[in-house]
């Protein structure tokens, strides 16, 4: 699930006008890689919840801003699979 999480993240990103061209899973949202503005950051935690039903708060917001690409794909998919009914 992380690759399909990923890809979805870059696509998101590059739909928003950022220069994903070089983005690996160690590229900084914030400062120092893609320096996503707290409305992207916002727009990103929206399409997230619509896609995968993972919902962060807004005092949340400024936390995720500080992740790495690979940082916010790993919290989606742990909420994804805490969210998951136990089998």
């Amino acid at each position: 699930m992380s690759t399909e999480v990923e890809k979805f993240i870059i696509e998101a990103l590059s739909n928003m006008n950022y220069d994903v061209s070089e983005v690996t899973g160690d590229t900084p949202l914030g400062p120092a890689g893609l320096d996503l503005e707290s409305l992207s950051v916002a727009e990103v935690a929206i399409q997230v919840e619509d896609t995968y039903g993972v919902k962060f708060e807004e005092d949340e917001m400024e936390t995720v801003a500080l992740l790495t690409v690979a940082g916010l794909v790993k919290e989606i998919v742990d909420r994804v699979s805490a969210a998951a009914p136990a089998k």
